[in-house]
């Protein structure tokens, strides 16, 4: 059988591990880079041994490019917005509820054409090809590579944007477009960001794609590149190139996904330290629990395919201070955490600089840290065990103490217990997780859709959907002796009529390798 490579890169470091089916072969953690895929590379280096390379199969990646890019607003492509809804949805404009400095960045640039349906996929207004043509004019005309089509209701009936986006590619040779029905869920701002978003991201991506491709050359591997989607699934480097904001909270979900495996556990609660924060989530069925609702993306509302993470400001390198009381993070010295650490001798003192005091690490010099008052140092071991306590509460779905799996190379200043957990098992090789839940990804097939009920039966709307979303996983390089259900939905929507439904299913399968 193949060997597999999986790496995670976070704010403080770079994991990678060397899988054989599903046991760690070795593994890695090096200090993320500014350029990061530099840390890639030297990860890579060193956990595929020059007598391995040749019996990789696949490499796996998590990276958190393109959710920095929109949280620090930078790397994003200049941005035109198109909207097939006019005239029902001229009142709310696009990128109403988007943060100034994220406009500034992609540009104030929307136009509401005529079009779109009606939740039966009833015409709101037919579509006026002059009017495309004049609005692909002043795109090109402002020099725009980047547009994001959305329609009203379009994840039911997408013809429109698949025709708008035809007409621009042809009237803007080269332009990249992205398309609401193939990114978000229904509801028409949150999936109008969720397409805005990734096509601002279109130029980060070929460069992240070609950047991440280079790096495992460098380090003599062959195989080809597949890239962690936030719902634990993969896909490849060029499907990357066009969904580059499928990636968002990719970290998260590997850290929940290896946990599974490492535990040997399908459903609880995980706790993944890092060096700068803390992300809690729950596992269900093997898989993290999706977000229900709307999720906030650097200040924008979005309907993606999302894990229900709660992050607090706790981590690794979080900065203690004094003054004016005490408090740990949310402040980290991040991948510099060798350098500023009070055990490594720098200045900063750090929640590792805690735990290695409290003789709970064996980190760096302890002699460094000698001098820190006892109970200064529980103190603030308590106020960090304290916040994850809290956070933890809340994403229990029932009261009493809950079973607990704790991941991630931060969670050495968690000492023997957490208040409202019952069992908190620390597995082995828990400091790589991440980079173990981006070795074990499954590819993945999902259909969301809202049928009547008057046009066929509730069986019939389900099985269509199941035989769609197998479909999608196969498509995707799933073998099709290993593709499962994982999850399915049936929302009765009482508020429309025609007896109408919600029908999501989810389906996951094993990436086919060449041994």
């Amino acid at each position: 059988m193949a060997l597999r490579v999986g790496v995670d890169v976070g704010g403080t470091n770079t994991d990678a591990v060397l899988m054989d089916d599903q046991r760690v072969v070795a593994s890695v953690k090096v200090p993320t880079t500014q350029d990061v895929t530099t840390g890639i590379a030297a990860a890579l280096g060193r956990v595929a041994g020059r007598n391995t390379v040749g019996r990789v199969g696949a490499v796996m990646i998590g990276t958190t490019h393109f959710t920095n890019a929109v949280v620090e607003a930078r790397n994003l492509n200049p941005t035109a917005v198109v909207r097939i809804g006019a005239p029902a949805t001229t009142a709310v404009p696009p990128l109403i509820d988007w943060p100034p400095r994220l406009i500034e960045e992609i540009g104030d640039r929307t136009f509401v054409v005529h079009g779109g349906y009606e939740y039966d996929a009833r015409p709101i207004s037919p579509l006026d090809e002059s009017e495309i043509r004049t609005v692909a004019k002043a795109i090109r005309d402002a020099g725009v590579m980047a547009v994001a089509v959305t329609g009203v209701f379009s994840p039911l009936k997408d013809d429109q944007e698949k025709w708008v986006a035809s007409l621009l590619e042809k009237e803007i040779p080269g332009i990249r477009v992205s398309i609401s029905s193939e990114l978000g869920r229904l509801g028409l701002l949150e999936r109008e960001n969720a397409t805005v978003m990734n096509a601002s991201l279109a130029n980060l991506a070929d460069d992240i794609v070609r950047g991440l491709r280079l790096a495992v050359g460098v380090a003599g591997l062959t195989a080809p590149v597949w890239m962690t989607q936030n719902d634990g699934t993969l896909m490849s480097g060029d499907t990357a190139r066009r969904f580059p904001a499928a990636t968002f909270a990719s970290g998260p979900t590997n850290s929940i996904r290896g946990a599974a495996l490492l535990a040997n556990v399908t459903d609880c609660i995980v706790i993944d330290i890092g060096g700068t924060t803390t992300d809690i989530g729950v596992l269900h069925n093997g898989f993290p629990r999706e977000a229900s609702g709307v999720v906030e993306v650097g200040g924008v509302r979005t309907n993606f395919r999302m894990p229900d993470i709660v992050s607090i400001g706790i981590g690794g390198g979080s900065i203690v201070r004094t003054d004016p009381e005490l408090t740990v993070g949310p402040h980290s010295v991040g991948y510099r955490l060798e350098q500023r650490a009070r055990v490594f001798g720098g200045d900063t003192l750090t929640a590792t600089d805690l735990a290695v005091a409290a003789g709970m690490a064996e980190i760096g010099d302890p002699a460094l840290v000698a001098d820190l008052d006892r109970g200064f140092v529980e103190d603030s071991l308590a106020l960090i065990e304290k916040k994850i306590a809290e956070a933890v509460d809340s994403v229990k779905t029932r009261r009493g103490a809950v079973d607990a799996t704790l991941v991630g190379g931060g969670s050495v200043i968690v000492g023997g217990g957490i208040e409202g957990i019952s069992r908190l098992v620390r597995p082995n090789h828990h400091d790589v997780a991440n980079a173990v839940g981006a070795s074990i990804a499954q590819v993945g097939g999902e259909v969301d859709r809202v049928v009547s009920l008057e046009d066929m039966s509730r069986e019939s709307a389900v099985e269509s959907a199941r035989a769609e979303a197998r479909q999608r996983c196969l498509e995707a390089g799933g073998l099709p002796d290993t593709v499962r259900i994982v999850e399915v939905e049936e929302i009765p929507l009482t508020y429309l009529p025609s007896n109408a439904m919600r029908v999501r299913v989810k389906v996951v399968g094993d990436l086919g390798l060449e041994t």
